[in-house]
């Protein structure tokens, strides 16, 4: 029989279309939401948790017989004080010290904790099959040759920004890095590069995974909604990493760029 599967659930769709293929599958699941991140009028969680409760967390799995576990959905970072972290996680927390700093370094810290107590973490395109990019073109619409040489542009930044655990995203118009993503997300970046266009050619979003990125967890996603505030941004199109970014709703994204006159393309990145 297949194990149980808990769902460590954080914002966005992700966690629900997981959910939703392991019911089409017959699979049991035990979803594990967490305040302030996971939408409880969308996410119907077993159980909820705040962020800074870790031994909770995972008692509340043992219970419920999880042998295999999935962390996935966004997470805003809180301050030490939003996390008033219970025991375990701020034992935890002392253990793994300044490796703490980076989204990346704490994520793939937190994966081996749950992996030193006894569960399998697996990424979710292992239940979700069609949600990592592959070397393709969404939707109609290509890049011409400026759009290319400012994704090149890009992808060399985002990987210097990726080497220091800061962020996956940067914006490129003509030749200009009008953004990185540091803290705000992927959103947030967009929407703040609107208000600094160039005239001319609109920018490229380009988007890969850091350097020794913990593949399992926070690999860089889009959506139709990342669609739409791009083109409300002015950007004429996005590039994705093949085999290092989720996509949400295939079908979606490429109705969403046909509609918008936007290029999507997912590009493989020399490692």
């Amino acid at each position: 029989m297949v194990s149980r599967l808990g769902i460590v659930a954080g914002g966005g769709d992700v966690p629900g279309r997981i959910l939703e293929a392991c019911v089409k599958a017959g699979r049991e699941v035990f979803i594990l939401g967490l305040e302030g991140q996971a939408d409880p009028e969308t996410l119907d969680a077993d159980a909820w948790i705040r962020l800074g409760e870790a031994g909770r967390g995972i008692e509340l799995l043992r219970d419920a017989a999880v042998e295999e576990l999935i962390m996935v959905g966004w997470v805003t970072r809180p301050s030490l004080r939003q996390l008033r972290p219970d025991l375990r996680t701020a034992r935890f927390l002392a253990k793994i010290g300044k490796s703490a700093l980076g989204d990346n370094s704490l994520l793939s810290a937190v994966t081996r904790e749950m992996e030193r107590e006894g569960f399998r973490v697996i990424a979710p395109e292992g239940i979700l099959h069609d949600l990592l990019a592959n070397e393709s073109q969404y939707g109609a619409h290509a890049p011409d040759q400026l759009a290319l040489d400012d994704i090149d542009r890009g992808v060399a930044v985002a990987r210097v920004l990726g080497s220091l655990d800061i962020g996956q995203a940067v914006i490129v118009q003509q030749g200009h890095v009008l953004g990185v993503e540091a803290a705000e997300g992927t959103d947030a970046l967009i929407e703040r590069c609107g208000r600094l266009r160039l005239d001319g050619e609109g920018g490229v979003l380009v988007k890969v995974a850091k350097p020794g990125q913990e593949r399992r967890v926070d690999l860089p996603t889009v959506g139709p909604a990342t669609i739409e505030i791009a083109a409300a941004a002015g950007l004429r199109g996005i590039a994705i990493e093949a085999g290092g970014t989720l996509v949400v709703d295939r079908d979606a994204v490429v109705s969403a760029a046909d509609a918008s006159g936007l290029f999507v393309i997912a590009i493989a990145v020399d490692r």
